[in-house]
């Protein structure tokens, strides 16, 4: 029994819309693609639920939503994590409508059909009328094949998903070097806001490894910050070590800044100026190299990864983004800090992180804007193509197969749309196999 969506979408010709340098508008709008990426992408491969911070004990859990698909993802009494469907077995109801907290179980708010953390179902009311027609072992909650890699959870509906290790590929030595952001410390989760966009989820989905777009968007947020900032930030746009790359999945990198890509290689540069106050605080009871780590990862790591199709690990947050329509998507932007590490330091990281992220941020508003823009504009002119294109002047293909160009170029996104095209390639493939 499938635990995807039961609906049968018809995906003919629907990869064809993407090419390999531009896509076609209604990608961003049609009803009928958007329910064929749920049931071929989002119900198919490896989707990121929670990030292990936040289930630190047996009980703690975090409800989340694949597609439309509610679930809960736990640590259950022996230790391990699982994701289950949040629907019980009986009647359908949601059995957790909490956000996070710590359980014994889950009960169903309906008849009170109760389970385990493990899924199980432990007991139902006036069990004589189920005698002989229910075998509570066969009725746990649904299971999700779940997978880890450096703290990140991954779930997924497809129990013959390819291996986590393979999904990620060349994305992983780039995720353990973010995750050297803790300065020594594990990284943690710190607070999330979200909001909605009237927009597609596949352009933010572009606009993570899209550094073409920064200094444009993002004036209001470069006039509010000191020079010195500003000078660190922009200086990918001129920078012949500044780069984007496609990492292969669809998953893609776009360095800004160099000399944070490996947190652990200190090139003895001065602390920025702004950070004197809280330096001074630290030397009190850091030494001069904790110091200096812990400040240094302040700003995160000089680089943006995006992992398709739902995650990107952005310098010093993760972005996630949650398909609801063709025309509209959820953003969480999550806070990260250390865990265990000093609080006026982590407390530093979440004003930097408010100062852009923030939900009354300079940063955040303003892509909001231009996706929602992109979204209205696609509706001009349905047969002029949307251009993924720039950079391909320029791009060099290594013996890996990554792909690498300009710190600005649209590598990035043809990476993604090219995992896209595949994925829905092969559901059209299935799909006429099927048929025959």
């Amino acid at each position: 029994m499938s635990n995807t969506h039961p609906q049968t979408i018809d995906c003919t010709g629907l990869y064809q819309r993407a090419e390999s340098d531009r896509i076609a508008p209604s990608l961003y709008y049609d009803p009928a693609l958007f329910e064929a990426e749920l049931e071929n992408i989002f119900y198919k491969t490896w989707i990121w639920v929670a990030h292990e911070s936040e289930l630190p004990n047996p009980g703690d859990f975090r409800t989340t939503t694949i597609g439309r698909q509610p679930v809960i993802v736990v640590r259950d009494r022996s230790g391990q994590v699982r994701v289950l469907q949040n629907r019980c077995r009986h009647r359908g109801a949601t059995v957790c409508e909490k956000q996070k907290g710590n359980a014994k179980g889950f009960t169903c708010p309906y008849h009170s059909w109760s389970y385990a953390l493990d899924g199980t179902l432990r007991a139902l009311p006036y069990g004589d009328g189920y005698e002989g027609v229910v075998d509570k072992s066969e009725l746990p909650l649904a299971s999700l094949r779940v997978g880890i890699y450096n703290g990140l959870i991954f779930a997924s509906f497809n129990q013959n998903v390819e291996p986590l290790d393979d999904f990620l590929g060349g994305a992983k030595p780039w995720i353990d070097l973010f995750m050297k952001q803790g300065a020594g410390y594990p990284v943690k989760t710190n607070g999330e806001h979200k909001f909605k966009f009237k927009g597609n989820w596949k352009i933010q989905l572009e606009n993570t490894t899209d550094l073409y777009h920064f200094p444009v968007v993002h004036k209001s947020w470069l006039k509010s910050i000191d020079e010195e900032t500003e000078k660190i930030i922009t200086s990918f746009m001129t920078s012949d070590q500044a780069f984007c790359r496609a990492l292969g999945n669809g998953h893609s990198l776009a360095v800004l800044m160099p000399e944070l890509v490996d947190l652990d290689q200190d090139d003895g540069a001065p602390l920025p100026e702004r950070f004197k106050p809280l330096i001074e605080q630290l030397s009190s009871k850091h030494s001069p190299e904790a110091v200096r780590r812990i400040v240094r990862s302040l700003l995160g790591v000089g680089f943006n990864l995006n992992l398709f199709p739902n995650l990107a690990l952005s310098m010093a947050f993760f972005r996630v983004l949650r398909p609801i329509s063709a025309e509209e998507t959820e953003i969480r932007h999550v806070a990260l800090g250390m865990d265990g590490g000093p609080e006026e330091a982590n407390r530093e990281r979440l004003r930097i992180h408010e100062h852009f992220q923030g939900p009354f941020g300079f940063g955040s508003p303003d892509d909001a804007e231009a996706w929602e823009r992109v979204q209205r504009g696609s509706y001009a002119g349905p047969d002029l193509p949307i251009l993924v294109n720039r950079g391909l002047n320029r791009e060099t293909t290594a013996p890996n197969g990554e792909k690498t160009a300009h710190s600005t170029d649209e590598t990035g996104m043809r990476e993604a749309y090219a995992k896209w095209r595949e994925m829905m390639a092969a559901a059209e493939s299935g799909a006429a196999g099927e048929k025959a």
